[in-house]
């Protein structure tokens, strides 16, 4: 009789969504070393099974398809762990936007910046590489541009409305700058091609961000406009009698 027939239920358990959860990570693991050895366009979906020992079709009802394997793997690696909230939600980006002292939130800014490099720069490679012959992944490289300029615009935006940012900069140029300051270009260029370390960079970056973005009443901004006033030949005695002296010099970066 019908009322006898016991309804269908899909079989779901927390065992089984461990299983599927340490499978996908470990098709990404195969997916990120494999694509950073022999590239985006050589890399098989069957390699990728292969290397991670999972059948095939595993890995395509995971991801659907090759594009969608590094598009989740870039996800994994922006994030730092399996978290969904993106990076504007993230207590390490929320930390910047709610420090209080434009110098030290820069400084921190930086530091976020090379901690994320160091977790993406080899993948993010790939992912410029694939991008002129696959609209997919040009999609994706579009993508990580816009989202980290905006990130850097939240920034910049709060200088600005506290009045940290230099004067005679607009929100916008100010977002260029340190845009192009914490690019995955500059790090390529400074520390995959001129061997700098980490640590230099970072250093570097944040020097370069508070001289160029904060006004002469910070101490970094004070500094800054001392060293661009001596660039334009006035006299070192004329920058000291005009430069504020009530503000301490800036410490060491914030730990973390």
């Amino acid at each position: 009789m019908a009322d006898d027939v016991k309804p269908t239920r899909r079989y779901d358990s927390p065992r089984r969504r461990a299983q599927a959860e340490s499978t996908r990570r470990d098709v990404l693991a195969s997916a990120e070393r494999l694509f950073e050895q022999q590239g985006y366009p050589a890399t098989t979906m069957a390699q990728i099974a292969e290397d991670a020992g999972v059948a095939l079709k595993t890995v395509y009802l995971a991801f659907e398809a090759k594009s969608g394997v590094l598009r989740s793997l870039w996800n994994l690696l922006l994030r730092g762990d399996e978290d969904d909230r993106p990076v504007a939600e993230r207590d390490w980006y929320r930390a910047v936007l709610e420090e209080s002292d434009p110098e030290r939130r820069l400084r921190l800014n930086a530091r976020n910046s090379v901690a994320g490099k160091r977790r993406l720069s080899r993948i993010l490679e790939v992912i410029r590489g694939a991008a002129p012959a696959d609209p997919q992944i040009a999609a994706l490289w579009e993508r990580i541009q816009t989202e980290y300029h905006a990130n850097q615009r939240a920034i910049v935006e709060l200088l600005a409305a506290r009045g940290d940012l230099r004067p005679d900069l607009d929100v916008d140029t100010a977002t260029d700058i340190l845009w192009a300051i914490n690019h995955p270009n500059t790090w390529q260029l400074l520390v995959g091609q001129r061997g700098w370390t980490a640590e230099r960079y970072e250093q570097w970056t944040a020097d370069a961000a508070c001289a160029q973005l904060l006004r002469s009443g910070t101490s970094a901004g004070r500094e800054a406009g001392r060293s661009r006033a001596l660039r334009e030949g006035v006299a070192e005695e004329e920058v000291v009698a005009v430069t504020p002296h009530a503000a301490e010099p800036a410490g060491e970066p914030p730990a973390g």
